[in-house]
This record gives structure tokens, C-alpha cells and sequence, in this order.
């Protein structure tokens, strides 16, 4: 039997269907869209230091450093270079993903980015299935129950996680379950890659919780806005005349045309996680990016906070890329 040529192997492989071409195109598309974002992103965390009030150096150094301190600082940020030449030999290094090195600590902001990255992550991926287990049933229950007792308590819970402040929450929660029940510990962190899944658990209940409110009730009312829309809609009716129960109805048509607006929220609220993670990393000790934006901001720690404000810059934009490509698989009348 003769062996099967190049050609032959060639063309017995599938062709790319239309929907993997289409995902393709739109990926390029809106990947072109963000350079633009991240350009403007980078040239602002440049001129934060370079356009600040006074000598940057100076600032960094203190009140009590000496003229040899400040001649240092200048010297190891370069701020001696015309500020076109810094600014090339920063973007060339970010090139190639060097963000800098620490003033006090003298180590590169990328290593301490990895050290502290673990606790950020997974806490913010914490907070999002639990918000969207929570949130996504209980706006669509207030929906179909629209007036009743139970759309009112969903919506004042709404109103109570806006107006709660996040480290007020947090230290409501350490009170009633750590000091007074003691059932769970005060503060700290236990990697689950290390100590194992019980104890990363048991420390990670109430950040995740005190994290979760205020994203909760934003998901939990835009999704009750949107499934009400829905319901409203000649499909939804129809499909009640054709005798489809009500829990068909809103899993199949109303919860699937409503994800849209849900998904953007979704998006949006990185945007809260991102602010709500340095304050609840400082209540309960949690050794992450939160508490390295901190001690950066207290020590006057420049290349740091820079590295840091284009790292979550890098992180909001890529997922909300990832967002805007994900209407497409709910609404396929959206085009890009």
C-alpha cells in the first residue's frame, strides 16, 4: 500500500471552520484596538515621576538624606538623561520586561511582582466565583419577583454593599467570627500549593467575603435590570403561550439574552477589585500586590508603584479584551 504523500497529509487536515476564522480576525482586531490604550497607559506612569512637583530624587530621598543620597537616587533612575532619552531607555527595558528596581530593596520590581502575585490571584479569583455564584441567581430571582419582599431585600442588600465601606466590613467580620466565635483566624496567608487546601480555605473566608459585597451588589442589580428587560420582551411571552416552564424560561431565554450586560458588569467590577484588594490585603495581613502597592506608596518606592500602576493597567485591558470577545459567543448579532 502506498504511503500517503505530503499532499495527500495536507489535505486531510480540516480547514479552520468559520467560527475559528471569525474568533481569529476579531482577537487581531481588538488586540490592535488596546496598543493604542497601553501606549497612553505607559506614557502616563512615565511622567508621573518625571512631571512631579520639586526633584523626584529628592522626594524619594527624604527629608534627612544627604547631598550624596539624592546624587545617588538620580543617578540609579537616570533622571540626569534628557527626558526623551529616558523615556526610550524605559519603554526598551519594559520591552523586554524589565519594570524597574526597587530604591531600598535593590531588587527588580518583576521579582517582587512574582513573590506577591500568588495571594492578589488567587484571592481575586476567590471573590469572583463567589460573587457570580451569588449574584448572577439572586438579581435574576429579584427579577422574576419583581415588587414582592424578596426583589426588596435584594435590593437593599444592593444598597447596603455600596455604602459599606470595604475595611469597615472587614473589620466587622474579624470581630464577630475571629474574636468573639473564634472560628476563623484574624489575619495572614497559607498558600494552598504549601500548606494545603483546608488551611488556604480557612484564611481565605473572610477576605473573600468582605471583597465580595460591594461586587455582589453591583452584579446583583445590573442582572435583576437586565432579566427584567428581557422578561418584558415578545419571545418571553411566546414562550409562556407555548406552555415552557418558568425555569426554562429564565435559563434558556432570559438569563442567556441578559448576559451581555452582565458580562460588561463583570468586567467592570475588576476595576473595583483592583482598589478593593489593596484595602483588604492591609486588613488581614495578606502578603499581595494590595500590601506592595502600600509599603511602595509609604516608602516613597517610585520604580515599584510604576511597575505596578502598568501591571494592573496590562491586567484591566487584556481582560477586558477578553470580555469584548465573549459577547460574541452570547449575542452572535454583535460585530466587530
Amino acid at each position: 500500500m502506498p504511503s500517503p504523500t505530503r499532499a495527500t497529509m495536507v489535505s486531510s487536515v480540516a480547514p479552520p471552520t468559520k467560527l475559528a476564522r471569525f474568533v481569529r480576525t476579531v482577537t487581531r482586531a481588538r488586540a490592535l484596538m488596546t496598543i493604542p490604550v497601553i501606549l497612553v497607559v505607559a506614557l502616563f506612569v512615565f511622567l508621573l515621576l518625571r512631571l512631579s512637583p520639586g526633584d523626584p530624587a529628592a522626594v524619594i530621598a527624604g527629608d534627612y538624606a544627604t547631598a550624596e543620597d539624592v546624587a545617588r537616587i538620580r543617578e540609579k533612575l537616570g533622571l540626569s538623561e534628557p527626558i526623551v532619552v529616558q523615556f526610550a531607555s524605559w519603554v526598551g527595558a519594559l520591552l523586554q520586561g524589565d519594570f524597574g528596581t526597587s530604591i531600598f530593596s535593590s531588587k527588580p520590581v518583576t521579582e517582587l511582582i512574582k513573590q506577591r502575585l500568588e495571594p492578589t490571584l488567587l484571592l481575586a479569583s476567590c471573590t469572583i466565583i463567589f460573587s457570580v455564584i451569588v449574584a448572577v441567581p439572586l438579581g435574576t430571582i429579584a427579577a422574576f419577583k419583581a415588587g414582592s419582599w424578596t426583589d426588596r431585600t435584594v435590593m437593599l442588600f444592593s444598597v447596603g454593599g455600596f455604602s459599606v465601606p470595604v475595611f469597615v466590613l472587614g473589620y466587622i467580620l474579624i470581630y464577630v467570627f475571629s474574636m468573639n466565635l473564634r472560628i476563623l483566624p484574624v489575619q495572614g496567608y497559607k498558600s494552598p500549593f504549601e500548606f494545603g487546601m483546608i488551611p488556604f480555605l480557612r484564611h481565605m473566608i473572610l477576605p473573600t467575603l468582605t471583597l465580595s459585597v460591594i461586587y455582589i451588589a453591583l452584579l446583583a442589580r445590573m442582572t435583576r435590570a437586565s432579566v427584567i428587560e428581557v422578561l418584558e420582551e415578545d419571545y418571553i411571552r411566546t414562550a409562556r403561550a407555548k406552555g415552557l416552564s418558568e425555569t426554562k424560561i429564565l435559563m434558556r431565554h432570559a438569563l442567556r439574552n441578559a448576559a451581555v450586560p452582565i458580562v460588561t458588569v463583570i468586567g467592570l467590577g475588576i476595576a473595583l477589585l483592583i482598589g478593593g484588594v489593596v484595602v483588604t490585603e492591609s486588613v488581614y495581613n495578606i502578603p499581595g500586590l494590595g500590601r506592595l502597592v502600600l509599603d511602595a506608596v509609604l516608602a516613597r518606592d517610585y520604580p515599584i508603584i510604576q511597575g505596578l500602576i502598568l501591571f494592573f493597567s496590562l491586567v484591566y485591558v487584556l481582560l477586558n479584551l477578553l470580555i469584548d470577545l465573549a459577547y460574541t459567543f452570547f449575542d452572535p448579532r454583535i460585530k466587530y
